[in-house]
């Protein structure tokens, strides 16, 4: 059976700040059991001064117990790089769900990462012109599970204002061929972040407009964001009714033997089917959480 992935709701959360860590694996006060993925950051979430620390109470968080609560993925500090080197040594433990690697522009920076994290699902971060371009090969290679596309590095390799209005904030054409990088090697898209953490409507229509682009689920950087993006990111009732409604239909036609098959006047053929069936394993998923 297809496994399936329930990414909705990444939450960065900063490696060096333990309440925060603690409160975004349940064991505080914000009890997040509804995220999906704590994304435990030792990246650029993390002072420079204050990066050893990070690694010191990241590792701790991923040998503790494990009550109810999200997946726990790593950001660690670019393949390459001095602090990479370090934060392998921190991480490499059987506690770590996932692997976060930002600023990959090639799929040999992954392939390094294969071999620091044997088994750990990777997800390589698109920040750059030079990573999008090379995001299908950077997509293909075995352990990645599936690709991030960062927004606000990606508009700053672009040279694009602090504010970003219009096609500057909705950044179509990079998040659609980050999406079809994705999907060309049955990998998951997630999406970036929405800044703006008192603009509620706009989180909503910009996490639309990401699952309407292929997207599976959307990173943030604020637990009242969870909600929506969790919300956006699962099928709807109507949603789930109507693709049990496609497959028992299709169902039904195929076991008489029928040659084409309609619900409501709408052609059911094989590729619409298929996606009725993810919608239902989608929400069967969810609901097991």
């Amino acid at each position: 059976m297809e496994r399936v992935w329930v990414v909705r709701s990444l939450m960065f959360v900063p490696g060096h700040r333990q309440r925060m860590i603690e409160r975004a694996l349940g064991r505080g006060e914000f009890g997040s059991n509804e995220l999906d993925v704590a994304l435990l950051d030792l990246e650029d979430g993390v002072p420079a001064a204050a990066k050893a620390e990070a690694r010191t109470l990241v590792g701790a968080a991923l040998v503790s117990g494990r009550p109810n609560g999200p997946a726990r993925f790593v950001r660690v500090n670019r393949v390459g790089t001095v602090e990479h080197a370090e934060d392998v040594v921190a991480v490499r433990t059987a506690g770590v769900d996932g692997v976060v690697l930002p600023k990959v522009e090639a799929p040999a920076e992954v392939w390094q990462a294969v071999e620091e994290f044997p088994g750990t699902p990777l997800v390589p971060s698109i920040e750059s012109a030079k990573g999008l371009l090379a995001a299908a090969g950077i997509a293909a290679v075995d352990g990645v599970v599936a690709l991030l596309f960062g927004a606000e590095d990606f508009a700053l390799d672009l040279g694009l204002s602090a504010r970003r209005e219009g096609e500057a904030a909705d950044l179509a054409y990079a998040r659609s061929a980050v999406a079809i990088a994705a999907a060309a090697s049955d990998r998951l898209a997630l999406d970036g972040i929405w800044p703006d953490l008192e603009d509620r409507e706009g989180l909503r229509r910009d996490a639309l407009g990401a699952r309407r682009m292929g997207y599976a689920g959307k990173s943030c950087i604020h637990p009242d964001q969870i909600e929506t993006i969790n919300e956006v990111f699962s099928p709807s009732p109507s949603e789930v009714e109507h693709a049990r409604r496609v497959v028992a239909t299709f169902d039904r036609a195929t076991a008489k033997g029928l040659g084409a098959v309609a619900l409501e006047g709408k052609l059911l053929d094989a590729p619409i089917v298929e996606r009725a069936r993810r919608t239902i394993r989608l929400h069967d998923a969810i609901a097991r959480k």
